[in-house]
């Protein structure tokens, strides 16, 4: 019984209790997304496996250690998508979308599957926003969605995280780059870890990316990829730095970016905070021009980006930021008898139509108890209903927060309780703003 009562390893559940911040984030990168000229996309949780062989690359560690990968009842191999690229990539071949008016603007949320090792913002399954710009290869395209990132991380008020840009050039500069890469580290080829000794002839530039100490320490002096960029992906790179200078966007250079995945091309970047410990990178992307072709699709250049929710809320928590609570419950009405449980029902309902936050009991619990439950779940008033009230058609409506009471009708109670609301409301920013409550109107909420 032990096993099934807890949650797998990697994976985490998101309580009521603290699902409004995810709800807020997940609003504010949509709402953000949207201004930016981004349109929602949905894909599958699981794909073909070859799509991410192909796509994400056979050399990554996503591919060779980490995809949830497995044989459906058909014999298909079967793969949960371990980030949010390659789908989007998929539907937008399958669908066509490339005889679409170019560029197409795709914005996601989507949860994603890594075996790994579980961490402080490492998680086997973890949620990802993201955005993908296909059929954009101006440098302009590059510092839009590095700005829109930055927009995020500005409308949430984060302060202590900084911009690192790199380019890891085009196929053509790299072959240059990948020689002296593996000139370089073939001489220190007895340090180096299993893993870099098989990536050296394959892919030497994800030696570059290795976390065992010795090969980071090898790799201090390795070749820059910037040395052997050619005329186009250098003036490419160039224009992108002057783009996000002319936004005031500050960023600094670090030629060791070269990201997990295969696919990349030209810019790369990540956002990185010291304040979540070792996992800082809080998004990261870059562009894939190449990506499209590999899959079977004509040359489109792309580009886009990975956030991970999970390791914004850690940021935003590290920096002491708080994100605006839920309204909670308005009213809760606490009938006592059969008779008044209907109306409460019939009340509940018509306030709740009128925009209430609105509650009753549907437990059958004594007053006493049900008080107590309004006190817990935070109602910011009570109101008791019982044959008396009934009888006179009116009942005292209690504040919880001051204990005064006041008499209000039954009938209508939907329009008088919103305008009790609306007064509250604006007695509350009048005093936030330092203003008589004359001269705040909140009349048009009713």
């Amino acid at each position: 019984m032990a096993l099934i009562t807890k949650a797998i390893k990697g994976t985490q559940d998101f309580l009521p209790s603290d699902i409004y911040k995810y709800q807020f984030l997940e609003q504010t990168v949509r709402d953000i997304a949207e201004k930016f000229g981004f349109r929602e996309i949905r894909t599958p949780v699981f794909e073909h496996t070859e799509l991410f062989q192909r796509g994400v690359g056979e050399t990554t560690d996503v591919v060779q250690k980490e995809m949830y990968t497995f044989d459906d009842k058909g014999g298909r191999s079967i793969t949960l998508r371990p980030e949010g690229t390659a789908g989007v990539a998929r539907a937008f071949l399958e669908h066509g979308l490339f005889n679409d008016a170019l560029p197409q603007k795709f914005c996601y949320l989507t949860n994603c599957y890594r075996y790994e090792k579980p961490q402080a913002g490492r998680w086997r399954e973890f949620q990802q926003f993201g955005v993908e710009i296909m059929g954009a290869a101006a440098p302009a395209a590059d510092a839009e969605i590095i700005s829109l990132a930055n927009e995020i991380f500005s409308f949430l008020g984060v302060e202590e995280i900084r911009l690192e840009l790199n380019s890891i050039g085009c196929p053509d500069c790299r072959k240059q780059y990948h020689a002296a890469l593996r000139d370089y580290f073939a001489a220190h080829s007895d340090d180096l870890c299993g893993t870099c000794r098989e990536r050296l002839e394959k892919n030497p530039m994800r030696l570059l990316d290795c976390k065992v100490p010795t090969c980071r320490e090898i790799g201090k002096n390795a070749p820059v990829i910037l040395d052997y960029l050619c005329p186009d992906c250098a003036d490419h790179f160039d224009k992108v730095k002057r783009y996000l200078d002319a936004m005031e966007i500050p960023f600094t250079v670090n030629p060791r970016i070269v990201r997990g995945l295969d696919y990349y091309t030209r810019t790369v970047f990540e956002f990185v905070a010291d304040t979540i410990g070792a996992q800082g990178t809080v998004c990261g992307g870059g562009r894939y021009d190449g990506l499209i072709e590999e899959l079977g699709g004509p040359h489109t250049p792309s580009l886009g980006f990975g956030m991970g929710t999970g390791r914004l809320l850690m940021l935003l928590e590290s920096q002491g930021i708080e994100l605006p609570a839920p309204t909670g419950c308005d009213l809760y009405i606490a009938p006592m008898g059969e008779a008044a449980s209907f109306r409460a029902a019939a009340l509940t309902a018509a306030l709740r139509a009128n925009g209430v936050h609105a509650q009753t009991d549907v437990v059958g619990r004594s007053l006493k108890a049900q008080m107590k439950y309004a006190d817990k779940i935070g109602a910011k008033y009570t109101l008791v209903l019982g044959d008396n009230e009934l009888a006179e058609g009116k009942a005292n409506l209690k504040d919880m927060d001051s204990g005064e009471t006041s008499a209000v009708a039954l009938d209508g109670l939907e329009d008088s309780f919103m305008e009790l609301l609306v007064q509250r409301a604006t007695a509350s920013l009048a005093e936030t703003l330092d203003l008589d409550p004359g001269e705040v109107d909140l009349s048009a909420l009713i």
